[in-house]
């Protein structure tokens, strides 16, 4: 694959961001939108006759995308043909080419001793490609099988799901209780990161190929856009559940019922909500703009909430992260093709680097407290050092005596992760919930425990990347499949 030669001719060099000082003053997407063909080319050339492609195997990519393949066609400038390889594995690239980390990365042979191929680029240039030259048009299925299937969720889980289940010509139904269609995809992830419009038009294509989306569809619900879930049971041959982990994890100390203390995914919808339907001149979002904000807890969602408080215009940015900074190269116990667990940069911090002059993240920190300024408003965070050791094998944690500091903060930001789905969605259908609250169904099948009825996607495996979402959405279209039809083509 690739040139046998040319891991050893080119260094590897990844596509760079706009300029910080430029980007930071809108919500554009952090990338230049440009792609050097010749560049890129030579990337692929990188791509190794390995034998065994880790990139695509259990520690690589979850969808087992053909990466060999797709390199040495960019390689040798057949760039439909490698969207077309692209496509036979991923509905979406144009979603995991902008906010996958990349575990294929992680994974690449050649990472043993160089650095990695850039994997992640060359799928987002071949999917941009696909687009700006006509290639990437709508198919709708030739035939029509009578089967109904609804999918409750539209993120990447219910998307490529739907995507799948109308190829293999079953009527789809996607419901999304938000106001317009793409879940985590629309309003979890920036802008800046994912533009809208990206998603918008995989939809438009969606809804041109037969599948059919309701906004506002509060499934489970008791407000005047509710759903009956039984009713959606009975008028229908099949039922998805891929409505994400949207439980999202507290921080139950003094002081959390203080204004000013919201959780990260409210913060980061209502921005991209206010950024939709009025470019934030409707005040319908919550401002970071002249105030001390803290970030608690880091992850990608927390550099999102310290990219969209930049561009509010705030005072000053401190992100609180409970674990110890990571090495800069692999540990002894986290060897290759595992995901390095390694100090990162993202755009989020190189952002506001730029602003403050440093890096925003302050390790082993203890939030203990949210002081009140005595009117019910946020006016501080009580945080206390700690230390990690490790006591019979496992690792614990020890307050530092001595250590405890108040930070200035009008605005604190919890990002600590999500506990599972909500259950008001599905409870009616008495569907069994497993020992962290997700929907009970095997990972490779799908099925819950009511006939019909099945979950995939974060509400089944818990927190996760948008692209485990498209491989389980596509893997249960499958299973979907075959029990509507007694056997499927589906991949």
């Amino acid at each position: 694959m690739g040139k046998p030669t040319g891991f050893k001719e080119f260094k590897r060099k990844t596509e760079s961001y706009r300029e910080v000082s430029v980007r930071i003053k809108d919500y554009g997407e952090i990338f230049t939108g440009t792609h050097d063909i010749d560049s890129l080319k030579n990337q692929g050339a990188r791509c190794m006759d390995c034998g065994v492609p880790f990139c695509q195997s259990d520690n690589g990519c979850p969808v087992n995308n053909l990466i060999p393949e797709w390199n040495h066609l960019v390689y040798t400038d057949r760039w439909q043909a490698a969207l077309n390889r692209l496509h036979k594995t991923n509905n979406f690239p144009e979603f995991t080419g902008r906010v996958c980390p990349a575990p294929c990365e992680g994974s690449c042979v050649l990472g043993i001793t160089n650095p990695a191929v850039t994997i992640k680029n060359i799928e987002n240039a071949i999917v941009d490609k696909g687009f700006a030259e006509g290639w990437i048009r709508a198919q709708s299925p030739e035939h029509r099988t009578g089967k109904k299937v609804a999918v409750i969720g539209s993120g990447p889980a219910g998307m490529a799901a739907a995507a799948q289940l109308n190829k293999a010509g079953h009527s789809v139904t996607v419901y999304e209780r938000a106001d317009r269609i793409g879940g985590l995809l629309m309003y979890g992830i920036p802008n800046m990161k994912l533009g809208k419009d990206v998603v918008q038009r995989r939809v438009d294509l969606l809804k041109e190929e037969g599948v059919t989306f309701i906004t506002s569809a509060d499934v489970g619900g008791s407000g005047s856009d509710a759903v009956d879930v039984k009713t959606l049971r009975d008028e229908n041959d099949a039922i998805l559940f891929t409505t994400g982990a949207t439980k999202a994890r507290d921080l139950e100390i003094p002081g959390r019922e203080l204004n000013g203390v919201h959780f990260a995914m409210d913060f980061l919808t209502a921005n991209t909500r206010s950024l939709l339907d009025s470019d934030l001149n409707d005040g319908n979002f919550i401002s970071a703009k002249g105030k001390d904000v803290i970030v608690i807890g880091g992850g990608d969602t927390g550099t999102d909430c310290i990219g969209t408080s930049l561009r509010h215009g705030c005072k000053s940015m401190v992100n609180f992260e409970l674990l110890p900074q990571s090495p800069v190269e692999r540990a002894e116990d986290n060897p290759w093709p595992l995901w390095p667990l390694i100090h990162r940069v993202d755009y989020g911090h190189e952002e506001s680097a730029d602003r403050f002059g440093r890096d925003p993240r302050e390790y082993q920190i203890l939030t203990k407290e949210f002081i009140d300024d005595g009117s019910g408003n946020v006016s501080g965070v009580r945080i206390v050092e700690v230390q990690w050791a490790k006591v019979d094998g496992q690792w614990a944690m020890e307050e530092i005596e001595g250590t405890e500091k108040v930070w200035d903060a009008d605005l604190v930001l919890l990002s600590m992760g999500f506990l599972g789905p909500e259950h008001y969605v599905s409870d009616a259908l008495n569907i069994d919930y497993d020992a962290r609250s997700n929907y009970q169904a095997e990972h490779g099948k799908y099925a819950t425990n009511i006939e019909g009825v099945y979950a995939a996607g974060d509400c089944r495996r818990g927190q996760s990347l948008v692209v485990w979402g498209i491989n389980e959405g596509r893997e249960a279209a499958r299973e979907i499949d075959r029990f509507l039809m007694g056997d499927t083509l589906l991949p």
